[in-house]
């Protein structure tokens, strides 16, 4: 079986927080980067079996980041979830390669769900 890894990147600590702490009670492994220009640097030594973004970050905007990720031989195949209050966001999302859109505000079972079914 996988590992249970996940990898989020927002710049919003309080949203990282939250996730770490949901995750880690579920006993998935559990990376976090803030900072987006770090991101796809952390991801490529992790290989996380599922990668969180956020859609609209400063300096690397996730579907920047998506884009990047499924243009890497490694990582394409990566299971990608994309979150974001954008109104547009989910189209956003589709376009770069994001395997699935969550709306902000969303909710946590919603959030475990679309990480699980990541991991099969």
């Amino acid at each position: 079986m996988m590992k249970k890894s996940v990898f989020i990147c927002d710049d919003d600590a309080g949203i990282t927080d939250m996730l770490t702490i949901v995750f880690e009670l579920a006993e998935v492994e559990v990376v976090v980067e803030n900072d987006s220009v770090r991101a796809y640097d952390v991801i490529k030594r992790m290989k996380p079996a599922v990668i969180v973004v956020d859609l609209w970050m400063p300096v690397v905007s996730g579907d920047l980041l998506i884009k990047k990720l499924r243009g890497d031989e490694e990582l394409r195949d990566t299971y990608i979830v994309c979150m974001s209050a954008s109104r547009d966001g989910r189209e956003v999302a589709t376009e770069a390669g994001a395997d699935i859109f969550v709306a902000k505000p969303f909710d946590l079972d919603e959030i475990i769900a679309v990480v699980e079914e990541g991991f099969f």
